[in-house]
């Protein structure tokens, strides 16, 4: 019930805060103004990410209060004094990507508080991952890299998926579908507060999806996007922590946004290209580009997000050599996928050199990957 509620009243106030926040008249009105990088002809609203980050808030107060009759219904998982160092860190993240939607801060600057933010998750919230499994083979201790590999994972998260917001219904639809993924295992694994954050957050971009979907009303803007890849990454880690999967199954389920980032980022740092500067040679970027659109592309990108939730959810539930054969599937289908990017590229007769129009909804100096 605590839950059913919460959720209810999240979607309602996305969607309301997303539909007002699109309005000419907000106060909060915020312009992603388009430029000869942009796919967008008209200046565009940037702010749906505060939309998602109140009803969120709300959220979470309303099943704060609804649990002070029943504090049972959290279990083991019920907050505790180091849930202050991650609302904290959270919260930190959120107030940084908004001041740079506003006045865009200095790269270092960013980075810095990122930087701040991670190890407050990771030391003060008790979230460093002790050991990698290697399916068929073993685990793989991490030791005293434990604590620096975590905090290059919540790095790595919170702004790849900063990265990866680049098309209209994207980052959005990852979102619900990707938090509705770990809400789910949560839900399997009696893990209630896993359970409540992933759905009421997958929730709140479901509210704020319909304003987004392609041709997009309004963005969400770093103030939503890193903060949920922020987000992501530690209910990756939570999960991790408490036992409810390992880190290949949110692997799985974010491997859309993580494969392509960090494939584009390898690709441009063996091309000797600075990794760091504006470019648009995302996979889903050339597929926009070159033919296929906002919507068909998006469309497409939910089907492979589905796809890979179900592939968390088949490893999840197999055995040692099914997970190996999960994970070596799962790898073949998206060197397929790129192939096939680079087949529809030679058909047209372009490469990935001609995406310099692709939109992405960050500053010109901001790093993109």
């Amino acid at each position: 019930m605590i839950v059913l509620v919460s959720a209810f009243v999240v979607l309602a106030l996305s969607w309301w805060l997303t539909r007002r926040l699109s309005s000419p008249q907000s106060v909060l009105r915020l312009l992603d103004e388009p430029n000869e990088r942009s796919l967008h002809s008209v200046p565009t609203p940037r702010t749906g990410g505060l939309a998602m980050v109140v009803s969120l808030v709300a959220g979470f107060g309303v099943a704060a209060g609804l649990a002070v009759a029943d504090p049972a219904v959290l279990g083991p998982a019920r907050p505790t004094w180091r849930t202050l160092w991650v609302v904290a860190a959270i919260a930190l993240v959120c107030v940084v990507s908004f001041l740079d939607d506003r006045i865009t801060l200095p790269v270092s600057r960013r980075f810095a508080l990122q930087g701040v933010a991670v190890l407050m998750l990771v030391y003060g919230g008790d979230l460093a991952v002790s050991a990698v499994p290697i399916p068929a083979i073993g685990t793989l201790p991490l030791a005293w890299l434990s604590g620096p590999v975590s905090l290059l994972f919540l790095l790595w998260m919170a702004n790849l998926y900063n990265f990866m917001d680049g098309m209209d219904g994207f980052a959005g639809g990852m979102t619900v579908i990707g938090f509705g993924f770990l809400a789910f295992f949560g839900w399997a694994a009696d893990h209630a507060a896993l359970f409540l954050i992933g759905t009421l957050t997958a929730v709140s971009a479901l509210g704020f999806l319909p304003h987004n979907f392609p041709p997009a009303r309004i963005f969400m803007g770093d103030v939503g996007s890193v903060t949920l890849g922020l987000l992501a990454g530690t209910l990756t880690l939570v999960g991790i922590r408490d036992g409810v999967f390992d880190a290949w199954v949110p692997a799985l389920v974010f491997a859309p946004f993580i494969v392509d980032a960090t494939v584009t980022v390898l690709r441009r740092a063996l091309q000797g290209a600075t990794i760091w500067q504006a470019h648009r040679t995302h996979y889903y970027q050339r597929l926009v580009l070159h033919g296929w659109g906002h919507r068909r592309t998006v469309l497409a990108e939910y089907g492979l997000m589905l796809l890979c939730g179900s592939a968390a959810i088949l490893y999840q539930h197999a055995r040692e050599p099914g997970r190996l054969v999960v994970l070596a599937a799962s790898t073949a289908l998206f060197a397929g996928l790129a192939l096939g990017v680079h087949l529809i590229e030679r058909r047209t007769g372009t490469g990935a050199q001609t995406t310099s129009s692709a939109r992405e909804t960050v500053s010109p100096n901001r790093p993109i990957a």
